[in-house]
């Protein structure tokens, strides 16, 4: 980075934090600090619930993923469109007709306290780590660039968020989100103009697609019927659909978002935005990353995208066998630059079976370049015992450093960062909501004595609160091997249970407080359990086959269908008393 790359960045982020501050003058009252005073026109609400689920980690991770197996992660977002069309349908008119600020204000409403406040509990504690790991995204970034150390640069970056987000609420998140999502589309747009000129001078686009192709890293859908398959077109269908029910139809930093706009039509249109730009826009990211895979074939990648790590392992005494590793690795991509320029000289003469024997050429050097990954993987763990090595989070950021422009560096950096300001903010405006409203305010006798003043003042301690939980949370992120996954792991592990009680308000009148509230406990330990039984081998266990995208079904199924059960007996028992 140079002075030019710092300016960008620098202007950027300040620029962001002036907006923020400027809405502590503009929020008025308990409503304009939690729902921005319901005067938001749909663009904003779109960009706004846009924004909340752009975290940094998709902008690190979904390349990651592009690069090492393509377009497949592009089937979690299939059932999202009819998701918002169901929620725009029949979630929101209900939602706007009672006048709630907290998506659990209504479950009080159609059960009893008891099932506001677990399933505002289930919320809290799901979405409360995700917050911390939203923080930890961009702090890998600095961290990489500057060589700080990583602990400081969370409290840095999580102190920025939270500092315009207690101090302007829910119309500050909004707003900030629309020129952050400006940067952030920019930024990808002119990152991936400059990938695609630079590979358009070695390839056609024909040859591109081809070279893509023949990885498998083109395959978006997979048509298998496999529980055992993470992205496939039935888990994104079925699982995806219910996930994303549950995200954007009861997850408070969304509703939060959509119940800001100025009337139901405006919200709707906001959701819509959403259902026709979302796909296209994760198989855009995705894309960049197959786009840098292209790339890595002429131009030699590190051993492991983690440069960091890989410099801590040559002062220690692996330093000699990962040197020998790494000639091999030269070793073996000089021989596949041979095999490449072989396959593209096939593909232009029209020589299916050249083209047949480079390719699979090209699988066996892809093959040992995998094999001498995983060694310098065992490498990096033996002198580090626990620490994940996986490095597909360090994909993009290496190329974004190493490649790019000067200005375009500090764009793309902005990107990550204001990704990971938008989502986080979002988060803690709805944590903190939650926290106040449905628990402090509900439970704590005279807190409807209080005056607008005071509201205010209890939300943004809750504000600050949370964002101090959420920085504590982040240091613990380092855990986990792919972040956007990760992510979405642990919201799928109360999204079912969480949808499944939603469900029964909205559409099965029938059931009442007391087998919804049993079947949600019921439903909640039977996903955590099916969890935890494939992260953990037990003695005299087997593993149960299920991917994280079905634990939505299965926790709204067995929740439903359990409380349908127990309400039968309830009326069994009733009428024989």
């Amino acid at each position: 980075m140079n002075a030019f790359d710092y300016a960008v960045l620098a202007l950027t982020l300040v620029g962001v934090l002036l907006i923020g501050l400027y809405q502590i003058r503009t929020t008025q009252g308990a409503e304009g600090y939690w729902k921005s005073g319901q005067q938001l026109g749909w663009f904003t609400v779109g960009l706004s619930v846009l924004a909340t689920q752009a975290s940094a980690i998709t902008f690190l991770s979904a390349p990651g993923l592009g690069y090492e197996s393509g377009l497949r992660f592009v089937q979690f977002y299939l059932g999202l469109p009819v998701a918002l069309v169901l929620i725009s349908a029949f979630f929101l008119p209900l939602y706007y007709r009672s006048g709630v600020f907290t998506a659990y204000e209504y479950l009080e409403r159609r059960f009893d306290l008891r099932m506001r406040l677990l399933t505002s509990g289930l919320f809290l504690i799901q979405r409360g780590l995700a917050a911390g790991l939203t923080i930890y995204a961009p702090a890998i970034v600095l961290s990489t660039v500057f060589g700080w150390d990583l602990d400081w640069v969370i409290l840095g970056t999580g102190g920025f968020v939270i500092l315009y987000t207690v101090g302007g609420g829910a119309k500050a998140v909004s707003m900030t989100q629309k020129g952050q999502m400006a940067v952030i589309l920019l930024g990808m747009v002119l990152a991936s103009v400059f990938l695609y000129r630079a590979l358009s001078k070695e390839y056609s686009f024909h040859e591109m697609l081809s070279l893509a192709g023949r990885s498998g890293r083109l395959m978006a859908i997979d048509a298998r019927w496999d529980l055992n398959e993470r992205y496939t077109l039935w888990s994104g269908l079925l699982g995806g659909l219910f996930l994303s029910l549950s995200y954007f139809g009861t997850d408070q930093s969304q509703v939060q978002r959509y119940l800001g706009g100025a009337n139901l039509k405006q919200s709707r249109m906001g959701l819509m935005f959403n259902a026709l730009i979302k796909i296209p826009m994760q198989l855009g990211i995705l894309f960049i990353g197959v786009l840098v895979y292209l790339w890595f074939l002429s131009e030699r990648p590190p051993v492991h995208f983690n440069v960091q790590a890989l410099d801590r392992l040559k002062q220690t005494q692996m330093a000699e066998p990962l040197a020998l590793a790494e000639a091999e690795f030269d070793k073996n991509f000089n021989i596949a630059q041979m095999v490449r320029e072989d396959y593209l000289s096939a593909l232009r003469r029209d020589d299916p079976y050249a083209r047949k024997m480079a390719s699979e050429g090209l699988q066996l050097c892809a093959e040992r370049e995998g094999m001498i990954r995983e060694e310098v993987r065992a490498m990096i763990e033996a002198t580090n015992p626990g620490q994940k090595v996986k490095d597909t989070n360090y994909v993009f950021l290496y190329y974004v450093l190493n490649y790019l422009p000067h200005g375009l560096i500090g764009l793309l950096l902005a990107v990550i960062l204001s990704a990971a300001m938008s989502s986080t903010s979002g988060e803690l405006s709805a944590l903190a909501s939650c926290t106040t409203i449905d628990f402090r305010d509900r439970l704590r006798p005279g807190s409807d004595r209080q005056t607008e003043e005071q509201k205010v003042r209890n939300a943004r301690w809750a504000t600050a609160l949370w964002g101090v939980l959420a920085l504590v949370f982040a240091f613990s992120a380092e855990l986990f091997d792919n972040l956007i996954e990760m992510v979405n792991v642990l919201g799928s592990l109360f999204y079912g249970t969480i949808l499944g009680i939603f469900v029964l308000a909205f559409f099965v009148p029938q059931v009442g407080a007391r087998s919804a509230f049993y079947a949600a406990l019921f439903a909640e330990t039977a996903v955590l359990l099916v969890h935890f039984s494939q992260v953990y081998e037990w003695p005299g266990h087997e593993r149960i086959a299920m991917e994280y995208l079905w634990y939505n079904v299965l926790g709204c199924g067995l929740l439903v269908g359990v409380a349908w059960v127990l309400e039968g007996v309830s009326q069994v028992r009733r009428s024989q008393s």
